[in-house]
């Protein structure tokens, strides 16, 4: 397979495109944004157990969300409870299942790795915490998190295009990667505008939130307020992930390992 090497400005054109794609089917793309929003609530009532299986979970809702961005380009209605159906397409809940083992296991090694030859540290730094000073704390665990961060930008590389590469090109998870990983490096510039993007309307987002409470209204009625704007921006998210994928290996094939919705 070959990725395409883009500009640093396909990051802001991904936005722009899924900005383009949410608005052809807004109410359908906000009501994926919403159910996605339930699964998360149901994951959290049942932790610890129910995060690590939503994130196990991730590389099928992906596919999910990538299969309503097509329908949506192919000028098909998206019917979001529907999109379950793409799992029941031959052996592929399965694969993606087991992607998000992997996924998890890499993030459990990178934080291990990541934490583990700094331990001693941290833990003399917890053992003299003070409620007044919790400087040597925050110095203690500074190289720890870089260096987890690092790995996880590598591990999100690696996972990036995998579930499209498995549903639609029927690859093995170690191609998948592969090649995930090297159309991530070929477009670090575009995915870092494109990251950075997002980040700015995250902010704005906050200073929203931040803006309502200054205002005299209670952290309860503001969040209320900012609930729809939080899930139209999950649902522009969702519809941006399509376009990082196509402008890089071109549109998925017409037979896809999962079938359109």
């Amino acid at each position: 397979m070959q990725a395409a090497s883009l500009a640093p400005g396909a990051g802001w054109q991904w936005v722009r495109d899924g900005l383009a794609l949410f608005r052809r089917q807004p109410m359908a793309m906000f009501t994926w944004a919403l159910t996605i929003g339930f699964m998360v609530l149901i994951a959290s009532i049942l932790a610890p157990i129910g995060p690590l299986l939503f994130v196990v979970a991730m590389p099928a809702i992906t596919v999910m969300t990538l299969e309503a961005c097509r329908a949506i380009e192919q000028g098909k209605t998206v019917l979001p409870l529907r999109l379950f159906a793409v799992l029941k397409a031959p052996g592929l809940a399965r694969k993606l299942l087991a992607m998000g083992g992997v996924y998890v296991a890499a993030v459990l090694l990178a934080g291990l790795v990541a934490f583990l030859p700094f331990a001693e540290g941290l833990r003399e730094a917890v053992q003299g915490l003070s409620s007044d000073d919790m400087g040597p704390v925050l110095a203690a665990m500074r190289a720890p998190i870089v260096l987890f961060a690092i790995f996880y930008v590598i591990i999100a590389g690696l996972f990036w295009h995998a579930p499209a590469l498995v549903a639609w090109y029927r690859l093995d998870l170690r191609k998948a990667l592969f090649f995930s990983g090297i159309a991530c490096w070929r477009n670090k510039g575009a995915f870092l505008m494109y990251g950075a993007t997002w980040l700015l309307v995250v902010l704005a987002l906050e200073l929203g939130g931040g803006l309502l409470e200054a205002i005299g209204l209670s952290g309860t009625i503001s969040g209320l307020i900012q609930m729809p704007f939080n899930f139209l921006a999950a649902a522009v998210l969702y519809c941006s992930f399509y376009p990082t994928y196509t402008s890089v290996f071109g549109p998925p094939p017409a037979a896809a390992f999962a079938a359109s919705p």
